[in-house]
């Protein structure tokens, strides 16, 4: 009698032999990877953290194109920027489908909103919501001041506890998609129970959508199997992270009804959705408009930007030049704003080199072929799970001259030298799903920026002798990362600067 461990690998060993047999044969070859082993393929060469290192070494040992198999499972890992554009952007009407991955979609429930939603009519709807609530000069000019009042708070709030500089970051992002997405005010001190839940659900988001991370993605049929047998201890995990994802859609709609029922709900994305839907007006209904609401705070509550703080403490210098042209430009009487923008290359400068340097999202979220393709002479197959891996484009040397180095100059055209490639092109998705949010998410992290350089100074702490505390400059793995955490001394430039912080108050 096969124990329950023998019965998985029968089964696996079965599923595998289907695949091999029913599987598709074409004159071009595959494209090169790494030699799996039999049966199991790649299966132990997925990595498992800072996944951008090893598709990068894999992309110089087997070319901008490396295919590996898990158990019958193409992943396509493209190191080619250029290669990106031509499969995702160029080829989107067949590369826009996205993996249905057992454990985050089957199990958890994440193949209802727009992110896993296959290139259909539903994706489509869902994008066209988005567009009406994000896109356009319109809708960026209403949601100006929000942002600047948010970030204005947040300066505040950083003043008075500069120790808790992760937590202000995660309030600034969240209290800005927030009164967007649901005209919600974060509470004035303390956690705060809708930031919370946003954190939980992006957080289980980012750990189930890592690809390799749960066995049951590559062995689809192990979510059929009782829960008492070996392995299965993902199914336990899938009920929890269930439930955060509904009360992640359900609770701030809810929320929003219950103001309008008041009569003192904040206008919004949600409720002008609801309302619509109260007017007959709407194609769509209450459960798609939660679902939205979770991807409209769910993306927003990444766009700060961690690595600029990390960037500042580490280089003094362009700190300081970044800041002569704010006091040239803005002047010490008032914060910059985003009308200031252009007038500020070089903050702007910066800011797309923090965005370059340390990407938020190394290796985007996938895409799947939905019919097979032929690319540069390699047959891909249909289904193959397509991985930009968008760290090794913004470390390109062929791309970006000298690419560790931080430096903002790289995007500056001066006589005889063109600015290098805008980071912006890559860090916010490709083709037809590229982020929607990618306007508002950019206004917010120059506004971060430019009013933080324009009344702080960021450097390295000193310990209990005096001596400089060196960072480790690291990140976290996963789907969305930041840098992992680091100490910081972050003090008001002047009497002034510290009087424009307070001015705060004043506003309130």
């Amino acid at each position: 009698m096969l124990s329950g461990t023998g019965v998985v690998v029968l089964l696996a060993f079965v599923t595998y032999l289907l695949k091999r047999l029913l599987a598709r044969s074409s004159s071009a070859p595959l494209p090169p990877g790494p030699k799996g082993l039999p049966f199991i393929g790649n299966l132990f060469d997925l990595p498992k953290d800072h996944e951008w290192e090893t598709f990068t070494r894999w992309g110089k040992e087997f070319g901008d194109l490396t295919m590996v198999k898990a158990l019958g499972t193409n992943m396509l890992v493209i190191n080619s920027s250029k290669i990106a554009v031509e499969l995702l952007e160029k080829k989107s009407n067949i590369y826009s489908d996205r993996p249905s991955m057992k454990m985050a979609c089957d199990l958890i429930g994440h193949n209802e909103h727009s992110i896993f939603s296959p290139y259909n009519d539903r994706l489509r709807l869902f994008r066209k919501m988005f567009h009406g609530a994000l896109a356009g000069k319109e809708n960026l000019d209403s949601q100006a001041p929000i942002e600047e009042h948010e970030t204005h708070r947040f300066l505040y709030r950083l003043s008075r506890s500069p120790d808790n500089l992760r937590e202000e970051l995660r309030r600034l992002a969240g209290a800005i998609i927030v009164k967007i997405s649901h005209g919600y005010e974060l509470v004035p001190v303390g956690d705060d129970p809708m930031i919370d839940l946003v954190e939980r659900v992006m957080a289980e988001f980012g750990d189930v959508t890592t690809p390799g991370h749960y066995v049951v993605d590559i062995m689809p049929w192990l979510a059929y199997l009782p829960g008492w047998l070996p392995g299965m201890g993902f199914k336990k995990v899938a009920v929890e992270m269930r439930k955060t994802l509904y009360d992640g859609k359900n609770m701030p709609v809810a929320f929003v009804k219950d103001r309008m029922a008041q009569g003192t709900a904040i206008p919004c994305f949600t409720s002008r959705c609801l309302e619509q839907i109260a007017e007959g007006m709407a194609p769509y209904d209450e459960d798609m408009v939660g679902w939205a609401g979770i991807n409209l705070y769910g993306g927003g509550a990444d766009t700060t930007n961690h690595s600029f703080f990390l960037a500042m403490m580490l280089h003094p210098d362009i700190q300081k030049k970044a800041q002569e042209e704010l006091d040239r430009v803005v002047g010490p009487d008032r914060l910059p704003t985003l009308a200031d923008r252009e007038r500020l290359p070089y903050t702007d400068a910066l800011m797309k080199e923090t965005l370059r340097w340390q990407v938020v999202a190394p290796q985007a979220l996938p895409h799947v072929l939905r019919e097979d393709d032929i690319h540069n002479g390699f047959f891909i197959p249909k289904g193959t799970i397509c991985i930009p891996n968008v760290w090794g484009f913004l470390h390109d040397p062929a791309t970006y001259r000298d690419p560790e180095t931080f430096d903002p100059s790289r995007f500056i055209e001066v006589e005889g030298k063109l600015a290098e490639t805008d980071p912006r092109l890559f860090c916010f998705g490709f083709g037809r799903r590229i982020c929607p949010g990618r306007q508002l998410a950019d206004s917010t992290v120059f506004l971060q920026c430019a009013m933080s350089l324009a009344v702080f100074d960021i450097s390295k702490p000193l310990d209990n002798s005096g001596n400089v505390v060196e960072p480790v400059v690291d990140r976290t793995s996963g789907i969305i990362t930041h840098p992992t955490p680091f100490p910081c001394t972050i003090k008001p430039r002047s009497a002034r600067a510290a009087a424009l912080i307070r001015s705060f108050e004043d506003a309130q």
